[in-house]
């Protein structure tokens, strides 16, 4: 590992801004640096540590060696260096050290990759991080013969094989602070365009409509985690499912907000002294069949339960996988409602046949042997960890992806060679869950080759000094990067996103906040700016800052960027109700005892049209004053005030 000076100064001058920024672990090193100095020099040698601990500590004036001269000594602080004296606190051994240095992190030599977790190299030289369609193997094509051409016709139809090409993505609408805790799912209106629901760690549900952007709805829906949610009644397209760690499942209607209960698995509640851990039953996974009007979830002991929408209630329960381990993901065929996809913490994913499950309880006891497979169980796919998500391809499900903990993204090309291994792993970095929401890769509902896969990305990279965590678009057909998502305005990591099934745009669950990405069009890139039509309608966003890596990724904002910060508006609420003010009771989002009151009479927590959103980018003329609300025009470009009501 390369030497790094951090330090080299006069006694007596002041502390640089070099050594103001170093970190707690930098610190540390130093101090034993210097506790290894005391031990040699020994008595002969005590004043000359007194005079370099002075130093470090930004005092003047101390004497050289052993108390003769006053020369002023020189002190140097060193990571990694010769004398082998820095302990790594991953390994324990000297010589090295591991962590961030500026926006770029090194890792532990000693230790395996922590992308591909194979030893040999580092994640910086890992030839997956510097070509990601390493060792992956690219589809087969077939060849020029006859049995082969009826083959294609009969397994593609008349599809027309389309080149991917990367395109540049920029955030071009965000709401800052919707939730008040993390994002945990998303989910777009199967008919209106503009509405993107969330749910969040705190069992909220927010419907946000990215057109207005200022335009939302916040429902306390749950007591714990809102873990799924999915539309299952196309026809009103009125009716959203939720899956909760509260043991609920609910289906609520979106524009009031009233809920029916189908699923309970802890009918006692929460009883201090007796419930426990172990004792309380969470859903995780959550798929929904439309034409049967059933809904399909999966909770923490490996089981499926199947509630029936219409009759709001219960109708099955059946142990698919092994006892135990949460069932994190479930996914119904989008061409056959017959075909069930899941994966769980067993280190599988599973196809199963919806006709074999029936409202029996298909315990051990009941006639099957522990240990045996459903008989609903039509094939299994093998993992080295816990898989996070199993999806069927949106198009004609033909093709299965999965999301694993070992960074591995796994590509079956054929539904019926599924209990074979996969034909494509995709090296990807997704494994970190503490303090995240799990992530999970997701197939583009609009390419019609099926190969366009959406994922967000835990190692960050160095674009222009900024240490960005980018959203992946990933060819699965040969494992390469199509596009990088990286924007100035979001440096934090995005585990939830979501592709559009109709707009080419992308919404992001990043913390507490949603952001809508767009391509940038072609006259924006160039540098030209548009304003949002007077129909509300965004026309594209512009490039801002030219790519920092180039071929699809850029560090720079986009110039037409809107955003509302929930949180800001919300503080004036706060501040206007203790003051006296009019605000109604329960008008803050917060409030759940003023939301109570008003679902009562069929509403939730709204805002509309109380503040246009902010705008960035642009001229800085008019900054900070109140603009009038943008309506075809320029007008107001660039100001970061709000809008009179």
């Amino acid at each position: 590992m390369p030497r790094f000076v951090v330090a080299e100064r006069e006694g007596a001058e002041e502390e640089s801004s070099s050594e103001e920024e170093q970190s707690e672990e930098e610190d540390e090193h130093e101090q034993e640096e210097e506790h290894a100095d005391e031990q040699e020099a020994g008595d002969a040698g005590q004043a000359a540590a007194d005079a370099e601990r002075a130093q470090s500590n930004g005092q003047a004036g101390m004497s050289g060696a052993g108390g003769a001269g006053s020369a002023r000594g020189k002190l140097k602080i060193q990571l990694g260096g010769a004398k082998g004296k820095l302990v790594c606190h991953v390994c324990g051994k000297s010589g090295h050290c591991a962590g961030f240095i500026g926006s770029v992190y090194h890792d532990c030599p000693n230790k395996p990759c922590y992308l591909c977790k194979k030893s040999g190299h580092t994640t910086m030289t890992c030839p997956y991080r510097i070509a990601p369609e390493h060792g992956c193997t690219p589809s087969a094509a077939t060849s020029d013969g006859v049995l082969s051409a009826v083959r294609k016709r009969e397994r593609d139809g008349r599809r027309r094989e389309v080149q991917l090409e990367p395109k540049r993505w920029q955030v071009d609408a965000a709401v800052l602070r919707l939730h008040s805790r993390r994002c945990t799912c998303l989910e777009f209106h199967p008919t209106k365009d503009n509405l993107v629901l969330s749910g969040d760690k705190k069992g909220q549900v927010a419907v946000w409509d990215h057109i207005k952007v200022y335009e939302r709805t916040v429902y306390p829906m749950h007591r714990a985690l809102t873990n799924n949610i999915c539309f299952f009644d196309t026809a009103s397209a009125l009716s959203c499912a939720s899956a909760s760690s509260d043991g609920l499942l609910k289906v609520f209607d979106i524009e009031t907000g009233l809920d029916n209960v189908i699923i309970d698995l802890n009918p006692g509640g929460w009883i201090p002294g007796v419930t426990t851990e172990k004792s309380w039953n969470m859903l995780y996974g959550l798929g929904a069949c439309g034409e049967r009007g059933l809904l399909i979830t999966g909770d923490t002991r490996g089981c499926l339960h199947l509630g029936d929408a219409r009759a709001g209630k219960a109708v099955g329960r059946h142990q698919l996988h092994k006892k135990g381990n949460k069932v994190n993901s479930v996914h119904v065929h989008p061409v056959d409602c017959n075909l069930l996809l899941t994966g769980s913490n067993d280190w599988t994913a599973r196809l199963a046949d919806l006709r074999c499950l029936t409202s029996a309880h298909c315990e051990p006891s009941l006639g099957r042997k522990a240990g045996s497979a459903h008989p609903a169980q039509l094939a299994q796919l093998a993992h080295s960890k816990v898989v996070n998500a199993a999806y069927f391809s949106p198009v004609t499900g033909g093709k299965v992806l999965t999301t694993c903990i070992d960074n591995r993204l796994r590509v079956w090309d054929r539904l019926v060679g599924v209990d074979g291994p996969p034909d494509r792993e995709i090296v990807h970095s997704h494994d970190f869950n503490r303090y995240l929401t799990p992530f999970r890769a997701e197939w583009d509902p609009k390419d019609p080759n099926e190969r366009l896969i959406i994922v967000g990305r835990y190692i960050s990279e160095d674009f222009n000094g900024s240490a960005l965590h980018p959203v992946d678009l990933l060819d699965a057909g040969s494992g390469r990067i199509l596009t990088q998502l990286v924007d100035a305005n979001l440096a934090t990591i995005c585990p939830v996103n979501k592709p559009h099934p109709r707009l080419d745009m992308i919404v992001s669950g990043s913390s507490r906040s949603l952001y809508a990405w767009r391509p940038a069009a072609q006259e924006e890139a160039e540098g030209g700016g548009r304003a949002r039509s007077a129909s509300g309608a965004l026309p594209g966003p512009s490039s801002g800052t030219p790519r920092a890596n180039g071929g699809g990724s850029s560090a720079g904002a986009s110039a037409n960027y809107v955003f509302w910060d929930v949180g800001d508006d919300e503080k004036k609420k706060r501040r206007a109700s203790s003051g006296g003010g009019a605000e109604a009771e329960g008008e803050d989002d917060g409030d759940i005892e003023g939301w109570e009151k008003k679902k009562k009479k069929g509403g939730g927590s709204k805002d509309k049209g109380k503040q246009q959103p902010r705008k960035k980018g642009g001229d800085d003329e008019g900054k900070g004053k109140e603009q009038p609300r943008n309506k075809g025009g320029d007008g107001g470009k660039g100001g970061k005030g709000k809008a009179p009501k």
